[in-house]
């Protein structure tokens, strides 16, 4: 049965991945690569630059969740720098490979074991910015749908009825934040672990838990704002709107388990941008990928290159010794 296990969310990711392809290919059969390529040139400079700000926001709080899950741990001697680099390498690498928690924990390991971490502190810190996420998620879901219960319409051809109504949108929003203000009455409260199953829930102390709070919401806006200045400024899309669709969009393709939420992403928030049109939403999603997941991902191909090369040179020194010649070009 493990073994079962081990290929059914990989073979669920690429059925999603076939599945959101064809209604892709369907929903957007009468687009021309040049009308994507007109919504891209009709971008302004100072819109890309205020893009790619925003893809420097939303790692910089990514990298934020380590230093908080060490800050938990009582680990202070490992420097910003580093931790910036491993939060930048495993969230590059995991957004476009897939099985985020699993491609995390790997590189995670390798780099903050090199600083002395043990395995059970680095599965915590594993579990803790995975959850920072889930909670600013959370937060930022049960906000919008509280200040504006309406924006689900725009998944109704998604979702069944009962959930794109308005009143129980809203109640969903509540409920939301609800979790939230449980998770933060635990924390003040010094609150017993919370048991689910196998897994213990602790809360964290408040100073923790208020850097959570703005680092997990921070880094999200900072990704939907990558879409929402590529997207073209005469429409007047709210923030507020791309927002939310950005929230749904990234959860289902989380959900589907799709590599780089391939196509899972780019059907939903499609579908839920009907007032804009496909070219320039579809642009939008392209620099998107490139700011957010292509370029990074290029990038922590060769800072993983680096590091292995720096463990596999210091390997070798401990294994020729000081007086057994000069090492070899590595």
């Amino acid at each position: 049965m493990k073994n079962v296990r081990e290929f059914i969310w990989p073979l669920i990711g690429l059925l999603a991945v076939g599945v959101s392809g064809w209604l892709l290919y369907r929903e957007l059969r009468g687009l021309s690569l040049e009308d994507v390529w007109g919504s891209l040139k009709a971008v302004p400079p100072h819109r890309y630059a205020l893009a790619g700000l925003s893809t420097l926001v939303a790692y910089g709080a990514l990298a934020w969740y380590d230093r908080i899950a060490l800050l938990h741990l009582g680990v202070r001697h490992i420097s910003w720098l580093f931790v910036s680099v491993t939060s930048f390498t495993t969230y590059a690498l995991s957004h476009n490979i897939g099985a985020s928690v699993f491609s995390g924990a790997v590189v995670r390991y390798r780099a903050y074991s090199s600083k002395g971490l043990s395995a059970a502190q680095i599965a915590v810190l594993v579990a803790l910015c995975s959850f920072t996420f889930g909670l600013g998620t959370i937060l930022l879901g049960g906000v919008v749908l509280t200040l504006d219960p309406t924006l689900l319409h725009r998944l109704e051809d998604l979702l069944p009825s009962a959930l794109t109504n308005p009143a129980t949108a809203r109640i969903v929003g509540f409920i939301l934040l609800g979790f939230v203000a449980l998770y933060v009455a635990g924390s003040i409260l010094h609150l017993p672990p919370l048991v689910i199953r196998k897994a213990k829930l602790e809360y964290p102390r408040p100073a923790i838990l208020w850097r959570q709070l703005l680092a997990a919401p921070l880094e999200l806006l900072g990704a939907a704002g990558i879409i929402y200045f590529v997207l073209p400024s005469h429409l007047e899309p709210s923030f507020v709107v791309v927002l939310a669709v950005f929230l749904a969009s990234f959860s289902a393709a989380l959900v589907s388990h799709a590599p780089g939420g391939l196509g899972v992403f780019e059907l939903v928030f499609l579908t839920a941008m009907p007032d804009i049109p496909k070219a320039d939403v579809l642009a939008a999603l392209i620099v998107f990928r490139v700011f957010y997941l292509l370029i990074p991902f290029a990038l922590s191909l060769i800072v993983v290159l680096l590091f292995e090369r720096a463990r596999l040179a210091q390997a070798w020194r401990g294994r020729i010794g000081p007086g057994d010649g000069p090492l070899p070009l590595v």
